[in-house]
């Protein structure tokens, strides 16, 4: 039996537009935690759990997912996108339909562990299975083609919602979960199907003729060494790019959990309105991502990253201030799509800054940044509410994180700029030497 990198090299003439394709079908699936809020309410009238024990699976999935992808990058590395995106299909389609069984038995605590720690383990392998192959196929245009296929996993939303909410009222939670686990391994497993790493050395047609063109699609930065995953992970760089990946995700999620109720206390949109704005978000978080991702590969990742902090700095400090639901509104989406632009951007940066011999692998330790973040974000405000009774105390101290985040982001650029005058003048000597 071929191993994923032989059977590759001899799929090499595959169309790299249905490899992104087949990306896509892989994160429009696992998108689907997004939609996680149209199982609230009836599992609570149904089950009688209460609130916070049905959140609790959401934020379990979250945690898990993101030290998965850190803990099974070296098998995605090891056995390939095939066998990685086939495995993610197995594991996600089983939490689902263990979730249906469940709720059908009425147990919390299996529901716990399905949905949340099988599924987000699915989600979490499912998320980087595609993303080195992709980097490989389109060294020409790292940043659209990740933000592709992240782009599905923002709007995974607008997949299962409708389909999802027509599910249990017509049928049942249970049914709702049963048939969408089937559907998201088919999906899945025709997209892991398909993946196949390029031949070693090939390149696009519009690169062929480059000078020094192997170079730039194994790293986009010249004096930037590449590395192993075990050998970035201990670098200075990592750390501040999983900083920065930190701050970004927990300006964004902070708001993806409170939008309906800070739009009903700031801009006192009724519940309905509400409710209402709230389902654009995942238009702005998927849009956001191919946008940013795309514009990243002619401005630059590090400036991109920059920008995604400025923008958010200003649209907290203003927030507390602004009169008008749709006002408000506009600040939130423009914010999210920088959080959907800073996960788009990710793959691409990270194989900027060390390559993409290990890029699956780097990528999955990076991720730990969203997972400790998906919990840290919404405490850290759930607590400042409680406190203070309003959102504008949360905002501002959301604000000065992210004053840390542009100061990081400034140093990165600093050192990655070092780096290049070190190579530089290591290749003068050289040269002076011969």
């Amino acid at each position: 039996m071929m191993s994923d990198t032989e059977a590759g090299n001899v799929e090499a003439n595959r169309d790299r537009r249905l490899i992104a394709l087949a990306a896509v079908a892989i994160h429009l699936s696992i998108g689907s935690i997004y939609a996680y809020s149209i199982y609230q309410l009836p599992l609570e009238e149904a089950q009688g759990w209460a609130t916070s024990q049905v959140t609790l699976a959401f934020s379990i999935a979250v945690f898990v997912l993101g030290f998965t992808a850190a803990f099974l990058g070296t098998y995605v590395e090891e056995y390939g996108p095939r066998l990685a995106g086939l495995a993610a299909a197995v594991l996600y389609g089983a939490g689902m339909i263990g979730a249906g069984l469940s709720v059908q038995l009425g147990s919390l605590p299996l529901f716990l562990a399905t949905f949340g720690v099988v599924g987000g383990m699915g989600i979490g392998l499912g998320y980087i299975s595609p993303i080195g192959t992709l980097l490989e196929w389109f060294p020409d245009r790292r940043g659209m083609a990740t933000g592709l296929a992240v782009m599905g996993f923002g709007a995974g939303a607008l997949l299962t919602g409708p389909v999802g909410s027509y599910l249990i009222q017509e049928f049942s939670v249970a049914t709702a979960f049963y048939a969408l686990g089937a559907l998201y391994f088919v999906l899945m497993t025709l997209g892991a199907s398909y993946l196949a790493k390029p031949a070693d050395g090939w390149l696009p047609e519009g690169m062929q003729d480059e000078e020094d063109a192997h170079e730039k699609a194994t790293s986009a930065l010249s004096g930037i060494e590449t590395l192993s995953a075990a050998e970035a992970r201990t670098s200075v760089r990592f750390w501040m790019v999983w900083l920065v990946i930190f701050i970004n995700v927990s300006a964004g999620i902070m708001l993806l959990a409170f939008a309906s109720p800070m739009l009903q206390q700031i801009g006192g949109a009724t519940a309905t309105t509400a409710a209402f704005i709230t389902g654009y978000i995942g238009i702005f978080n998927g849009g956001g991502r191919i946008f940013w991702s795309s514009l990243s590969d002619y401005v630059g990742r590090t400036t991109t990253y920059g920008a995604f902090m400025i923008i958010q700095i200003g649209a907290f400090l203003v927030m507390p201030q602004l009169v008008g639901v749709w006002v408000l509104a506009g600040t939130m989406f423009l914010v999210i799509t920088c959080y959907g632009g800073g996960f788009a951007c990710l793959p691409a940066y990270l194989s900027d800054l060390f390559g993409t011999k290990e890029v699956s692998a780097i990528h999955g330790y990076a991720l730990t940044a969203w997972g400790v973040a998906g919990v840290a974000g919404p405490q850290l405000a759930s607590f400042i509410l409680e406190t203070t009774g309003g959102y504008t105390n949360a905002l501002y101290v959301m604000n000065a994180v992210l004053v840390v985040g542009l100061v990081t982001v400034v140093a990165l650029r600093w050192q990655l700029g070092r780096l290049r005058e070190d190579d530089t003048a290591g290749r003068a000597g050289a040269a002076t030497v011969d």
